[in-house]
């Protein structure tokens, strides 16, 4: 079955899909009705630059990126090896007040759209994310500590290969209580498709946990929705996924929550978390297992971490930089 994809975005289109010659009669017939432009190949489109070669397509924002620095006078700033530093805790009035809080919102906004190829600094972003409506100069250093590690790769962008088989894989991680001011937990996940990385987040949980397992139970479940919309979105572009989905979890107890199917009143609170992630369980859409921490690909959206992890899970999320030196 022949299917093309359209994407629009106000004048901005992108058209694909496996019926050549569909798509050929589709951009006569809009050519027909509107001015249009054929520019041929995707190679730009909404800030995202698109590479090509043997090893697969590559995405990235170089171009954003820099732009970005040179806004914020950073394009001469000295790199740094990690978005955020370990272990320092932002409080909302934490410190002097900003004198441009305007600035501050418009720097976050536009983090938050480098987020689409950049999940090395989701979480990063999420957290400077928090403080819009009154930062402070503490949390404007921190949003410059992101500024300063993107000047360390700005052409960094996750490449998308063919790895030789249709299986989802999500890994789901929750930092328990991390917040110091409300002590909500943070769920972190990403997903694969094919081996690739297709969707993450990095998201403080809306309600506080009472425990470690209960954090990272909400953390999955969120994960699993996430893996249920993405199935559906391939079913519906006619794309075959090896089910169930694996769930990776690194918390023991959580997965004892998922398999056990006996109540109690230290699970009664998440009940409802509970149901949905067994019911999907039960349809074969989705099997749990454990991950050692160490390789919990999710850590990365819940903490901040050193250079050094930092660049172990950008090689395990798919991301190189093409520019760098051989």
């Amino acid at each position: 079955v022949g299917i093309i994809l359209l994407v629009v975005y106000v004048d901005d289109i992108v058209i694909t899909g496996n019926d050549h010659a569909g798509i050929s009669d589709l951009k006569t017939f809009m050519h027909s009705k509107f001015h249009t432009k054929d520019l041929g190949e995707l190679k730009y489109f909404l800030g995202i630059e698109v590479s090509r070669s043997k090893k697969g397509m590559f995405l990235s924002q170089r171009k954003y990126v820099l732009d970005l620095l040179k806004e914020t006078g950073k394009i001469e700033a000295k790199p740094c090896t990690t978005p955020m530093v370990p272990n320092v805790q932002l409080m909302p009035d934490d410190g002097d007040p900003f004198y441009n809080p305007e600035r501050y919102r418009r720097v976050v906004g536009k983090l938050n759209y480098l987020t689409v190829t950049r999940p090395d600094i989701a979480y990063a972003v999420s957290v400077v994310s928090q403080f819009t409506s009154a930062p402070t100069i503490k949390h404007w250093a921190a949003l410059e500590q992101i500024l300063c590690y993107l000047k360390k790769a700005p052409s960094l962008g996750i490449l998308y290969r063919s790895q030789g088989h249709t299986r989802i894989e999500c890994f789901s991680d929750a930092d328990w209580a991390g917040s110091k001011f409300d002590r909500r937990s943070t769920t972190g996940y990403c997903v694969f498709f094919g081996g690739n990385l297709v969707a993450w987040k990095s998201k403080k949980q809306s309600v506080v946990s009472r425990s470690s397992a209960e954090s990272e139970y909400r953390a999955m479940a969120q994960a699993t929705c996430e893996i249920i919309w993405i199935h559906q979105l391939l079913c519906e572009v006619g794309m075959k996924c090896t089910m169930p989905a694996k769930l990776w979890c690194d918390n023991q107890a959580a997965l004892h929550i998922a398999a056990n199917p006996v109540y109690h009143e230290r699970t009664k609170h998440i009940e409802v978390d509970c149901h949905f992630i067994r019911e999907k369980i039960e349809e074969n859409l989705v099997s749990t297992d454990y991950v050692k921490t160490g390789e919990q690909l999710g850590d990365i959206f819940t903490k901040a971490l050193n250079g050094t992890r930092v660049e172990y899970f950008c090689n395990k999320l798919g991301m190189i930089n093409i520019y760098a030196p051989a």
